[in-house]
C-alpha cells in the first residue's frame, strides 16, 4: 500500500469535469437554449430545493439562496449512496470523514477542522428539526447511534458550521436533518426486498396519504436480520422499527405529530490482528485472518460474564453489540398569525444503548512470549506468592474448550469484554416567532428547553487471552505453583467499573434580523444566549477480590462501587453569535460570507474525569469549549452544471480529549486552529449523465497543550475526495440508470501524539438501477468492489505508536453486495 499523494488522479477528474461543463456551456451559449441538455425533474428540484435547516423561517429558503453550507440527499440518493449505517451517509457531504467500520453505531465522525477524537461531538443528528438527544455525544454514545435509516426517510440535510450556532441545539459543527415523509392528496406506498453479503435479509415499507379532510397519515418501518460482513457465527443486526406521522393542515399552518420505535441488536467491530511495515505506512494481511470478513468474536466467548464483586456474576451476550431499543415522540407547529410567523418544535427520547462488545487490546504476540511475561508478573505478587509458597517455574497453556495444549509459536491476542448499560431520556423544545418589520428587515426570535438524563453502569476490562485467528479459541494459562493466569480465558480483572447518574438542564434565548439591502444583497445577524446546569452522583470505587483467592489473579483487584457516592453539579452561561452575507450573481448563482462563535459545553463524561467538584469548578482545568469559524463561499445551480464550494478558518480553545485504554481512562485538554476548503461539483453535459466531484482540503494543528503543540489533528484526511458519475439509460417507456463512485481518503493520524500512522487508501462503488414498469424497480449495490485494506481506526487502546510486525486496528468491510426489489403502489 502506497501512501504517495495521487493528486494526479484528482486533476485529471476535476479537469475532465470542468472542462467538460466549460465546453457545454460553451455550445449552449453558441446554440441557444434550445440545444442545451433538457432539464431533468431531478436536477430543476435541486435548483429550486428549500431547505430548513439552520434558516430563521420555519418556511426555509432555497438551498442556492443560502448564506451557509449546506448538503442535501433525497431518498434515491441515499440509496445510490448505499451506506452501511447512519453515519456512512456522511461520506456524501464534503469535509465530513466517517468512520463507520465499527457497524451501525458506534461511529467516529470527523468534521474538517474540527479537533475532535473518537464518537462525533462536532455531530447533533435530528429529526424534523428536532435534536432526537440534546447532547451529540456521550462516552459509548454518539448521536448517530440513537437513528435508523429506512424509506420512511424523504430527504437528508447536512449543515456546517453557519447559523447553526443560534438555533436549536447549537452545534457549531455538523447537523444531520433527516426529515420525515408525510401523507397527501395521493395515496402511495411501496414495499422493499433486500438481501445480500452475510445473508442478509431485509423488508422496508411505508404507506402515506389523506386520512379525511384537512388530515393526513404515515406510517412504514423495517425488519432485518444478517450475519453481517465478518463473520462471526451468530447473527450480527438483528431487529427493526416502526414510525408513524399524522399531520394537520391549518389555515395557513400545519400540524405535524410523529412517533418512532426501534428495536435494533447491532454486532460492534473493533480491530484485528494486521501485520505493519515501514512506521505503519505498509499494512498487510495476518497470517490467516482474511482482515476484509474476519472477527475475533465467536460463538465460544458470545455468552460471556462479568465478575463485579464478591458473590454477584453478570451475564452479557456479544450478539446484543451496539444496539438501540427506543421511542421517540415529536411534534411541529407552524403558523401565520396576522403576519406572525409562529412555529413550535419539541421531541421526547427514552432509549437503552448499551455497548456489550470486544475492545481489542495489546498487540498479537507468541504464545510462548506471553507465558514468560505471565511468569514474571506473578512472581512480582507479593500475595500470591505468598499463597502460592514459592515462586512458579513454568505453566501450562491449554484451550478453555476442548483443552490441548497450545503451540509456543501460536499467536495469540488479549481482548476485552467490556458491558456497559446506558440508559438516556431526553425532552427538547424551540419556539419561534417571525414578523417583517419593515425596511426590509424580518426579524425571529425564540427560546429552546433541553432536559436531559443519563444513567450509567460500566464494566470496562474483563480481558481474555485467546488465539489471533477467524474466530478465536480462548486460552486457560496456569502456572506450576497453582496460580491461576486465565480461566475460560479471562486473564484481566474489571478495572473501571462506575455507576452514575447524569442530569441536565439547558435553557437558550436567541433573537436574529435577516436585511433585505437590495434585491441581489441579503445580510443576518444574530445572537443566542444559553445556560447550562449539570448535576452527576458517581459511585466511588474500591478494589475487590471477588473469590477471595490471590492465586486467581485475573481477578484480583477488581474495581467495584465502595457504596459512597460524590455529587457533582456545574452551572455555565455562554454568548454565541452568527453575521452573514449573500450577494446574488444572478438568479441562480450567488456568493456569501459568514463568522460565527459558538460553543459545545461541558459533557457528563467531564464530570466524572474531573472526579471533584473542586477540580471542576477549575475552569482553566475543565474549560468551556468556545469554536470561531469564518466561512467564504460560492454556490450555482444550472441545467448543465452545479457547484458549491467555500473555504473555511477554525479556532477553538478549551477541547477535552477521551481516552480509554486497556487499564484505564486519559484526559486532556487542548485547543487548534485549521484553515482549508471544500467542494461540490457536477456537470450533466448530456440528457441523463452526471459527473459529480466531492470532497475537501483542509490542515488543522493542535496547540495550547505542549505534548501535542503542532500536531496535526488525529483522524482527519488533510485530503479527501468522490468521483460519482452515473448515466440514464432510456428503454422505451422505462430507463436503467448505472451509477458508481470512486473514493480516496487521504493518510491520517489515528491518534493525537502523532505515532500511530494510517495510510491513504481508495475504494470503488458500484450500482444499476432498473426500472422494470411503472410500479417494479430493481437495484443492485457492491461496495469496496476491490476489497481494499483501508484503515479507519489505529489501536485506541494503546498510546504508542506503530510498531513493524503483528498490530490491531479496524480495516473497511470487505466487498458486499445488495440486491432489492421494490413495488410501489
Amino acid at each position: 500500500m502506497t501512501t504517495t499523494t495521487k493528486f494526479p488522479q484528482l486533476s485529471a477528474i476535476a479537469l475532465a469535469v470542468l472542462a467538460l461543463g466549460a465546453h457545454c456551456q460553451a455550445m449552449a451559449q453558441e446554440t441557444g437554449t434550445a440545444d442545451a441538455p433538457a432539464t431533468p425533474s431531478a436536477v430543476q428540484k435541486e435548483i429550486q430545493q428549500v431547505v430548513v435547516t439552520g434558516t430563521a423561517s420555519a418556511a426555509g429558503t432555497r438551498k442556492i439562496d443560502a448564506a451557509f453550507s449546506i448538503t442535501t440527499a433525497s431518498e434515491e440518493q441515499l440509496k445510490a449512496a448505499a451506506p452501511i449505517s447512519t453515519a456512512d451517509i456522511m461520506k456524501i457531504v464534503p469535509g465530513a470523514y466517517a468512520e463507520s467500520t465499527g457497524g451501525q453505531s458506534g461511529a467516529n465522525i470527523q468534521v474538517r477542522g474540527f479537533p475532535s477524537g473518537s464518537d462525533s461531538p462536532f455531530v447533533s443528528v435530528q429529526m424534523n428539526g428536532n435534536p432526537i438527544y440534546p447532547v451529540p455525544v456521550l462516552s459509548f454514545f454518539e448521536g448517530s447511534s440513537s437513528f435508523r435509516l429506512d424509506d420512511t426517510i424523504e430527504r437528508v440535510e447536512v449543515l456546517r458550521g453557519g447559523p447553526s450556532t443560534i438555533y436549536s441545539a447549537g452545534q457549531p459543527g455538523a447537523t444531520m436533518n433527516f426529515i420525515m415523509k408525510k401523507g397527501t392528496d395521493t395515496p402511495e406506498g411501496s414495499i422493499r426486498v433486500t438481501g445480500g453479503t452475510g445473508n442478509l435479509r431485509r423488508v422496508d415499507g411505508v404507506y402515506s396519504g389523506k386520512i379525511a379532510e384537512g388530515w393526513y397519515g404515515m406510517i412504514g418501518g423495517f425488519y432485518r436480520v444478517t450475519d453481517g460482513v465478518r463473520k462471526s457465527g451468530f447473527p450480527a443486526d438483528d431487529g427493526g422499527q416502526l414510525s408513524a406521522a399524522l399531520t394537520r393542515k391549518l389555515d395557513q399552518g400545519e400540524l405535524n405529530l410523529y412517533m418512532r420505535s426501534t428495536n435494533d441488536k447491532n454486532a460492534f467491530y473493533t480491530g484485528v490482528p494486521l501485520m505493519s511495515a515501514n512506521e505503519g505506512r505498509s499494512i498487510s494481511e495476518f497470517p490467516g485472518f482474511d482482515p476484509l470478513t474476519g472477527t475475533l468474536m465467536s460463538n465460544e466467548m458470545r455468552l460471556f460474564t462479568v465478575e463485579a464483586a464478591p458473590g454477584r456474576t453478570l451475564n452479557y451476550d456479544l450478539g446484543d453489540g451496539r444496539g438501540l431499543k427506543s421511542n421517540v415522540f415529536g411534534a411541529e407547529f407552524q403558523q401565520n398569525l396576522n403576519g406572525w410567523q409562529v412555529s413550535n418544535k419539541l421531541n421526547y427520547f427514552n432509549a437503552d444503548l448499551n455497548t456489550i462488545a470486544m475492545f481489542t487490546g495489546n498487540n498479537p504476540l507468541r504464545a510462548g512470549d506471553y507465558l514468560t511475561g505471565a511468569i514474571a508478573s506473578a512472581n512480582g505478587n507479593a500475595a500470591a506468592v505468598a499463597a502460592a509458597g514459592r515462586l512458579a517455574t513454568g505453566g501450562a497453556m491449554t484451550y478453555a474448550s476442548g483443552g490441548g495444549a497450545v503451540d509456543p509459536n501460536q499467536q495469540v491476542v488479549q481482548a476485552g469484554l467490556w458491558a456497559v448499560e446506558k440508559k438516556l431520556r431526553s425532552f427538547t423544545d424551540e419556539f419561534r416567532v417571525s414578523r417583517d418589520i419593515g425596511a426590509n428587515h424580518t426579524l425571529t426570535a425564540g427560546g429552546y428547553v433541553a432536559n436531559y438524563s443519563s444513567k450509567d453502569t460500566w464494566f470496562l476490562g474483563n480481558s481474555h487471552l485467546m488465539t489471533a485467528t477467524p474466530n478465536a479459541r480462548l486460552i486457560d494459562v496456569r502456572l506450576d505453583n497453582g496460580a491461576v493466569v486465565s480461566n475460560k480465558g479471562k486473564e484481566g480483572n474489571i478495572f473501571y467499573a462506575p455507576v452514575a447518574s447524569y442530569d441536565g438542564d439547558n435553557t437558550a434565548f436567541f433573537i436574529a434580523d435577516e436585511w433585505r439591502v437590495t434585491d441581489s444583497l441579503k445580510l443576518d445577524a444574530g445572537m443566542r444566549r444559553e445556560k447550562q446546569r449539570l448535576n452527576a452522583t458517581i459511585s466511588n470505587l474500591t478494589s475487590v477480590d471477588p473469590d477471595g483467592n490471590p492465586l486467581t489473579l485475573y481477578n484480583n483487584g477488581t474495581s467495584a462501587p465502595s457504596g459512597s457516592f460524590t455529587g457533582l453539579s456545574r452551572d455555565d452561561s455562554v454568548n454565541s453569535f452568527t453575521v452573514g452575507g449573500l450577494y446574488k450573481l444572478g438568479k441562480d448563482s450567488s456568493v456569501f460570507v459568514r463568522a460565527n462563535q459558538g460553543h459545545t459545553f461541558i459533557y457528563f463524561d467531564d464530570m466524572r474525569n474531573a472526579g471533584s467538584q473542586a477540580v471542576l469548578d477549575d475552569r482553566s482545568r475543565v474549560p468551556t469549549p468556545k469554536v470561531k469559524q469564518v466561512e467564504v463561499g460560492f454556490k450555482t445551480a444550472t441545467p448543465l452544471y452545479s457547484a458549491y464550494v467555500n473555504a473555511f478558518f477554525t479556532d477553538f480553545t478549551g477541547i477535552s480529549f477521551q481516552q480509554i485504554t486497556t487499564s484505564g481512562v486519559l484526559y486532556s485538554v487542548s485547543g487548534s486552529k485549521g484553515k482549508g476548503a471544500e467542494f461540490e461539483l457536477a456537470v450533466r453535459p448530456l440528457a441523463g449523465l452526471q459527473l459529480q466531484l466531492t470532497g475537501n482540503w483542509q490542515d488543522s494543528e493542535y496547540r495550547d497543550n505542549p505534548s501535542i503543540e503542532g500536531n496535526t489533528v488525529q483522524r482527519q484526511p488533510k485530503f479527501q475526495f468522490r468521483f460519482s458519475p452515473s448515466y440514464r439509460i432510456p428503454l422505451g417507456d422505462q430507463a436503467l440508470r448505472v451509477y458508481g463512485t470512486f473514493s480516496r481518503v487521504g493518510s491520517r493520524w489515528a491518534d493525537q501524539a502523532n505515532t500511530q500512522f494510517l495510510p491513504s487508501y481508495e475504494t470503488v462503488d458500484l450500482g444499476v438501477l432498473a426500472e422494470l414498469s411503472d410500479k417494479l424497480e430493481f437495484r443492485v449495490s457492491a461496495t469496496n468492489l476491490t476489497n481494499e485494506l483501508g484503515l479507519t481506526e489505529g489501536n485506541s487502546r494503546l498510546t504508542s505508536g506503530n510498531a513493524s510486525g503483528p498490530i490491531n486496528a479496524r480495516p473497511l468491510f470487505g466487498r458486499a453486495v445488495e440486491a432489492s426489489l421494490t413495488y410501489r403502489f
